[in-house]
């Protein structure tokens, strides 16, 4: 008879980081700047990683009146194949954090409606919805075939504009007009919970197949600690 899955969730290197968002995440990226990077492990085999950080914004806080030390952003949650549900992967990761950043009052999380996620996981774990936002706008450029970021343009010194890009590096790239985030929150104290809570709407619906920021089930493991640098005992 088998014994039951274990699951461990622990602070984690930049290395683990690094190899989950690159090979579970849909983004194939790391978050930019500090993070504070959460790994998960089942059985001792390493599934992904939970990452908070500052966020794409310096006004993240603003319309909450927060400053930058009073909230963050989830800006990863990229797993192999699971047993355990996101929602507990999640909900075991904001517990460290809140424990590790006292300070911290309130978190902010997106699901990106152009790849048909709609928040499954932050509805399971009781995050608040807020609404859509940023629908109907320029996302991203297209340059080459592929969807490039304005911000990556603007940090390697070029203009954000269509027509710079088309001057310097396409001349057929075009704006993506994306269909938004769905954005959540989850507030940390009673008072941040009745401050935003006469923001909540009703949640949406699954639009698609993908039913959140990450499958419940993705393919490709982990491996029992793949490499020294994916164990969180080493960050």
């Amino acid at each position: 008879m088998s014994s039951s899955p274990k699951l461990r969730v622990d602070w984690c290197s930049f290395d683990a980081m690094k190899f989950a968002c690159l090979k579970w995440h849909y983004s194939k990226c790391v978050p930019a700047g500090k993070a504070m990077k959460l790994g998960a492990w089942e059985n001792d085999a390493f599934i992904g990683v939970v990452v908070f950080s500052r966020g794409a914004t310096p006004n993240i806080g603003t319309p909450y009146k927060l400053t930058q030390y009073e909230v963050c952003e989830l800006t990863r949650i990229a797993l192999g194949q699971h047993l355990f549900p996101v929602s507990k992967i999640l909900s075991i990761a904001v517990t460290m954090l809140r424990r590790s950043c006292p300070g911290l009052r309130l978190l902010v999380s997106y699901a990106d409606a152009d790849q048909q996620h709609h928040g499954g996981i932050y509805q399971a774990a009781n995050w608040l919805y807020v609404g859509c936002v940023n629908a109907n706008t320029r996302g991203a450029f297209v340059v080459r075939g592929r969807k490039t970021h304005p911000r990556t343009i603007g940090a390697k010194g070029g203009v954000q504009s269509l027509s710079w890009v088309r001057e310097h590096l396409d001349p057929n790239a075009t704006e993506f007009i994306t269909q938004g985030k769905h954005k959540y929150l989850m507030p940390l104290d009673a008072e941040m919970r009745a401050k935003i809570q006469p923001l909540v709407r009703p949640h949406p619906k699954r639009a698609g197949s993908a039913g959140s920021g990450t499958p419940g089930t993705q393919p490709g493991g982990g491996g029992a600690n793949p490499t020294p640098a994916l164990d969180g005992r080493t960050a």
